[in-house]
């Protein structure tokens, strides 16, 4: 009798558990802070947490229950959403210093709902305007972040 029930939960419970660990040691040097006061490695060191928590309830399911679900075919995963979706972070990731967080955002949000089968011009525009105007007030207003609603190349500092 095999230990390994499901070896698709057993290595994606794996992934999830290095994930966790790579961001929790590459955090380690930043001040934590408190939990009334963080710091800048407070919030991914309890992301890390949670991300490793969730990988290890993955890891305990492959080792404890058999696969009972039909094989993954290729042809039907959703490329469309699975490729905006990546390009959408990747869009926010390098648009943030030269666009700004507002306009970063809302590529982020538009090109990801986008990826929705149910994609609807006016909801995601109006969509992707409720998350900008969140943003800028959680994160501007709220917090007092010093980031940019518009970066240099749109004429913001």
């Amino acid at each position: 009798m095999s230990l390994i029930k499901n070896p698709k939960d057993v290595i994606t419970g794996l992934l999830l558990v290095a994930t966790a660990a790579m961001f929790a040691l590459l955090t380690a040097d930043l001040p934590m802070g408190s939990a009334i006061r963080m710091g800048p490695g407070y919030f991914p060191l309890v992301l890390a947490g949670i991300l490793g928590g969730l990988g290890l309830i993955v890891l305990v399911t492959g080792l404890r229950f058999p696969d009972e679900g039909t094989p993954v075919k290729l042809a039907e995963l959703p490329w469309r959403a699975l490729i905006l979706v990546t390009l959408a972070v990747v869009v926010f990731g390098f648009g943030i210093r030269p666009l700004g967080l507002g306009l970063s955002i809302g590529l982020a949000v538009f090109i990801s709902a986008a990826a929705s089968q149910r994609f609807h011009l006016l909801t995601a525009l109006a969509l992707t305007a409720l998350m900008v105007a969140f943003a800028w007030g959680v994160f501007i207003k709220g917090l007092g972040l010093p980031l940019p609603m518009l970066g240099p190349w749109l004429g913001g500092y």
